[in-house]
C-alpha cells in the first residue's frame, strides 16, 4: 500500500529497510529500461509502492540513488566476503571465486546495460559518470588491491603495484568478449568457454605474480 504524502518523516524517523530495497530494486529495473534521464524519481516510487516523502527520506536526490543502485548491484554480484584472505587458503583458488563473480557481474544484463547508460550519459553528466566508477568499478579495485597487498606482505604473489596488478586483474577477465557484448556484437558464452576463460586467465595473472 502506497503511503501518504502526508506521512511523518525526519532523521528521528527509523527507516524501513524493506521500502530501501524496494527502491533499489525499482530504480535498477527502471534505469536500464528507460535511462537515466528518462527515470524520474516520481516513476520510481510509484514503480516501488512507496511515497515520494518516503523516497527522499531514503535518498536525497536521484544521483544519490543511481549510486546507491550500482552499488547494491555490484554488492551482490562481488559480496566483500571474497575478498577475504583466510589462514590456510589458496590463493589461487580466492583469485579464481572472485573471477568468476567478477565475470559473471560484468556481463549480467544489468551491468551491459548499466554500462550503455553511462555511455549515452558521459558527454551530459560527467559528475554521474564519476559517481558510477566511485560506487562500483572503483570499488572493486579498492577491495582487489588491499587483497594484493596482503597476499604480497604473506609471501603468497610478489606485487610491487597492487592496483596496477588489479586493474590487470580486471581487463583479463573483462576480454573482448565484454566488449562484444556491450556492442550487441555476440551472445554470452557458454558456461564451459566461460569456465575456460577465467581458469586462463588466473594461470596468467599467477604466472604473472606468483611468488614460487
Amino acid at each position: 500500500m502506497t503511503e501518504s504524502p502526508s506521512a511523518p518523516s525526519g532523521p528521528g524517523r527509523p527507516k524501513d529497510p524493506a521500502k530501501r530495497e524496494a527502491i533499489l530494486a525499482a530504480a535498477k529495473v527502471l534505469f536500464l529500461s528507460n535511462g537515466y534521464e528518462g527515470s524520474s524519481m516520481e516513476t520510481i516510487a510509484a514503480e516501488a509502492g512507496v511515497s515520494k516523502l518516503t523516497l527522499y527520506s531514503h535518498f536525497k536526490d536521484k544521483e544519490a540513488l543511481f549510486g546507491a543502485a550500482v552499488k547494491a548491484t555490484c554488492e551482490t554480484r562481488l559480496p566483500r566476503k571474497l575478498f577475504a584472505l583466510a589462514d590456510g587458503c589458496s590463493i589461487e583458488q580466492v583469485l579464481l571465486d572472485i573471477g568468476h563473480a567478477f565475470q559473471e557481474l560484468v556481463n549480467s544484463p544489468e551491468s551491459i546495460g548499466l554500462h550503455r547508460v553511462m555511455v549515452a550519459m558521459a558527454t551530459q553528466n560527467p559528475a554521474l559518470s564519476r559517481m558510477f566508477f566511485d560506487a562500483g568499478p572503483q570499488r572493486l579495485l579498492v577491495d582487489l588491491e588491499q587483497l594484493l597487498i596482503q597476499a604480497d606482505e604473506s609471501d603468497m604473489l610478489k606485487i610491487p603495484e597492487p592496483m596496477r596488478a588489479a586493474e590487470h586483474f580486471c581487463s583479463l577477465i573483462k576480454g573482448a568478449a565484454h566488449f562484444r557484448l556491450l556492442i550487441g556484437y555476440a551472445d554470452l558464452p557458454s558456461a564451459e568457454e566461460a569456465e575456460k576463460h577465467v581458469q586462463d586467465c588466473i594461470a596468467l595473472f599467477m604466472r604473472a605474480y606468483g611468488a614460487g
